[in-house]
């Protein structure tokens, strides 16, 4: 059985955007994320992407509106990313979180990290 370069290139094409989805999903958060207004852009960008494949398919030019369908499929990915890094306050990136599958929440390590957090940032909690 022969495999056509055309199916190969559209499955390694696929694979790859599949593994940038994921990994925008699955991959540890960055340090630190985008700027609201700099993650903004990124996202308009992707849909600017969006806009003009969907422009290139209209006028028949096929493989140019595959390329930049491609490209903002990674663009967005991207976007997907950064947009949860911690803030440019100096915050870890948020952790995941838990699976409904864990079990009973630790009350006493949570009582103890509260604590450590006041006394570190002086600043009181529920107030």
């Amino acid at each position: 059985m022969s495999v056509s370069v055309s199916f190969a290139s559209k499955a390694v094409l696929g694979l790859a955007l599949l593994g940038a989805i994921v990994l925008s999903v699955r991959a540890r958060a960055p340090r630190r994320g985008l700027h609201g207004g700099d993650l903004h852009r990124l996202v308009a960008s992707a849909l600017f992407l969006y806009v003009a494949g969907g422009a290139a398919w209209l006028t028949h030019h096929l493989a140019l509106a595959v390329v930049v369908y491609a490209a903002g499929i990674a663009t967005a990915a991207l976007a997907a990313w950064l947009s949860r890094g911690g803030s440019d306050f100096g915050d870890p990136p948020p952790e995941d979180p838990p699976s409904p599958l864990d079990p009973e929440p630790d009350w006493e390590k949570f009582e103890r990290d509260l604590r450590d957090y006041v006394a570190r940032t002086g600043r009181p909690v529920g107030v």
